[in-house]
């Protein structure tokens, strides 16, 4: 009577997992449409807070503007603050995110100038880069600053909005084939001095 009743309660879990399998394989082909219409969408990216906190701050981020026509300038500006006794070298950039695929900007000018430029320790250095918008997009952008043995880090940002068409910008070939000559010469040398270390 006993080895009855165990053998009801094992074939009721083999139904419920048969009915609980079957409502899984029908809602996934009916898609996910209908949790995003019960749960809220939540969008968020990360901005890296170690290279904030430790070593360079980004401060007062400050944007032109917040919408702008393709081919229009938009510029930030704003100060790094080294958190560190010791000088680095550094390159800023923008950094955007988008809907779109493209995130295309054409960097016009820096201040600091030039690619990369000395961040003396415990100093403060004001900042602005401008760029030109290529793309159409609703973009997220920030500051984004590089350090020499250290990484990258981000502004806080602001959403950018840019309307119009789109600017098509002719491909630099001499600068690829430069740039994969050099890429080139550079696996030779690390072949050649270091085979037992490439592998």
């Amino acid at each position: 009577m006993l080895g009855g009743k165990n053998q009801g309660i094992a074939m009721m879990d083999k139904k419920i997992l048969v009915i609980g399998l079957g409502a899984v394989l029908a809602l996934g082909t009916l898609g996910f449409n209908w949790i995003e219409a019960v749960l809220p969408t939540v969008e968020a990216h990360g901005v890296q807070a170690q290279l904030q906190s430790r070593f360079v701050r980004i401060e007062d981020e400050t944007f032109n503007r917040q919408s702008l026509q393709t081919g229009e300038t938009l510029c930030l500006s704003g100060q790094f603050v080294s958190l560190v006794e010791r000088d680095m070298r550094a390159w800023n950039s923008i950094f955007s995110e988008s809907t779109n695929a493209g995130n295309r900007w054409e960097i016009l000018s820096r201040d600091p100038p030039g690619n990369v430029f000395d961040l003396p320790g415990n100093s403060v250095v004001p900042y602005e880069i401008c760029a030109k918008a290529l793309e159409p997009g609703l973009y997220h952008v920030h500051t984004q600053l590089n350090v020499a043995q250290v990484g990258p880090g981000l502004g806080p940002g602001q959403t950018v909005v840019v309307d119009g068409e789109y600017i098509v910008k002719e491909i630099p070939y001499v600068n690829i084939a430069y740039q994969s000559i050099i890429i080139g010469v550079g696996y030779v040398i690390t072949f050649a001095t270091r085979p037992w270390q490439v592998i």
